[in-house]
This record gives structure tokens, C-alpha cells and sequence, in this order.
């Protein structure tokens, strides 16, 4: 983990680390008096703390955002992760994390967004796949804004027909395929893929038994879409690894027959640190429900 103040202070730093950055409603509490701020304040007061789970070999740039969710009181942190002499459109930006990290936890919607630093532009468009991105609040240090006034004159889903969005599309029947775990299998049954209809999840495993999911993301300017082995990383990285330091054991990408397209991709992210990780893939059938 990144050393990005060193006031921060360790034990909240190792309760943000061991709950792979979901905070409860109870943590928060705990928290909260650790760090002797009101409710309100949390958001902007975790952002150091989110931010020192940035790997970032190549900007050295830490960013770091929280996310929130009213209806599970839940708080989310995410940092950016960069991946060495690889494509920077590979990279992993703090506001995907978060909101990748809130998806893969069972959070209902965004309701606002905390971040060390005004959202690219890139990141402005993936948060407009959002099902209440007309609604979402959003926090800069600079104060508060939204992100309708951050991209005016918006493109999104339903300028491609797509009537569904993220945190809210139907799921997906998937046949059983006796080599993925159930939990992969879950996860494949709740991908967002509105555009390419390539249903794609990733699993890491390591070898103390911990392992780690990520889904596909779909974004209706194509670009921003989140690879499944992105958020997997993502994840990965939120528990406080390094992924050079990573003790891996397997890594498994699920895709769709037909619509395939992130094998090479994925390749290339895991190559980026541990080139002796061979890679398990495989091909379902699936259908829309």
C-alpha cells in the first residue's frame, strides 16, 4: 500500500485494509471516532485513507474516491491502479474502483461520491452508466457539485436504445459449467453487458484460498467499459496487495461463445506483473431474462 500521509493513522488505515474498503455502518462508527468526524464529514475525511491503495508505477499520481450508498449505509473506497508498460487505457481510475467495489458488494445505487481530485473526463462518462447519474452528488475538496454539471450535454445508455443501466439490468441465466466455482458463476449471472452481450466475469484465486471477482462493465461510449480482470485486480488491490507481490495461484476469465473479446486483454493486464500466471478461460452459453 502507498504511503500517502503519514498522519495517517494506522489503525484506521488496517480496519479500511481488512474490510478490502467496505465500511459498514458499524466500522463507520468506529471510524468516526477514531478520526473524531461527524457523518457528514467521513467522505472527504476517508480520502487519504482510499488513496493509499493506489498503485501507480507509472503516473506515481494517487487518487483516491468513496463512494456511498443511503440505502445499505455502506461506504466504498477505490484507488487507481496502473499496470507497467502496459497501455494506459488499461489503467483502473479511483472513481471506477469504488464504483466497481459498491457493485461487486451488493450496493443498491451511488448516492453521492467523494474524490481527491476533479474526475477526468473518461470517469465522468463511466459514471453517466449510472442508474441516478442525473442525482449523483458529487465531493471535490474544491466542494460540492454534480454530475450533470460536470457533463453537460451528456451521452449515455439510452442514447444507444439501452433502457437498463448500472445497479439496475436484468440478470442473466447462465448454464452450469462444472469447472467455475458458484460464487464465479453468481457473478457471470450479474455482468452488465447491454452493448456487446459478451456476459464475462474473472476470479483470482490465491494460494492462502482468498479470492478475489470481477465483472464486465459496459459504458455507451465504449472506451470507459471495465474489463472483468480489471475489477477483479481491483479487488485485489483494495485488500491491501500489491499485485507484483501477489502470491497467485489461478486466474480464470469467463466469457460468452460468439461474443468473446477480452482474452487478450486480460493477458496482457496479468502479464504486466506476474508473467508465470497462466491464464483459465473458458466459453458459456447464455441468455437475457
Amino acid at each position: 500500500m502507498a504511503d500517502t500521509d503519514n498522519k495517517l493513522i494506522p489503525s484506521v488505515l488496517e480496519a479500511c485494509k481488512t474490510a478490502n474498503g467496505v465500511l459498514n455502518s458499524e466500522l463507520q462508527t468506529h471510524i468516526q471516532a477514531l478520526l473524531g468526524c461527524s457523518k457528514a464529514q467521513l467522505g472527504q475525511a476517508l480520502l487519504p485513507y482510499a488513496a493509499s491503495f493506489a498503485q501507480a508505477p507509472i503516473s506515481s499520481f494517487l487518487v483516491g474516491a468513496v463512494a456511498y450508498d443511503k440505502h445499505s449505509d455502506h461506504y466504498f473506497l477505490g484507488a487507481n491502479l496502473e499496470f507497467s508498460h502496459r497501455a494506459l487505457s488499461l489503467v483502473v481510475h479511483a472513481e471506477q474502483a469504488a464504483i466497481n467495489n459498491a457493485w461487486l458488494n451488493g450496493a443498491k445505487e451511488i448516492t453521492s461520491l467523494d474524490i481527491t481530485a476533479a474526475p477526468c473526463g473518461y470517469c465522468r462518462q463511466f459514471m453517466n452508466e449510472l442508474s441516478n447519474a442525473k442525482q449523483l452528488k458529487i465531493t471535490l475538496p474544491t466542494g460540492e457539485t454534480t454530475l450533470t454539471q460536470l457533463l453537460p450535454g451528456d451521452f449515455g445508455p439510452t442514447d444507444l436504445g439501452n433502457q437498463e443501466s448500472l445497479f439496475d439490468s436484468a440478470p442473466v441465466a447462465i448454464n452450469k459449467v462444472d469447472e467455475l466455482s458458484d460464487t464465479l458463476v453468481s457473478h457471470l449471472s450479474q455482468v452488465y453487458a447491454p452493448y456487446t452481450k459478451n456476459i464475462a466475469a474473472a476470479e483470482l484465486v490465491m494460494k492462502n484460498g482468498k479470492r478475489f471477482y470481477g465483472r464486465y462493465v459496459e459504458n455507451a461510449a465504449y472506451s470507459p467499459s471495465l474489463s472483468p480482470m480489471q475489477s477483479a485486480l481491483s479487488q485485489l488491490a483494495m485488500s491491501g496487495e500489491i499485485l507484483a507481490e501477489a502470491k497467485l495461484e489461478r486466474a480464470t476469465l469467463v466469457e460468452t461463445k460468439g461474443r468473446e473479446n477480452q482474452r487478450a486483454v486480460t493477458e496482457a493486464v496479468i502479464s504486466s506483473f506476474n508473467e508465470t500466471l497462466k491464464l483459465h478461460y473458458y466459453l458459456i452459453e447464455s441468455k437475457q431474462v
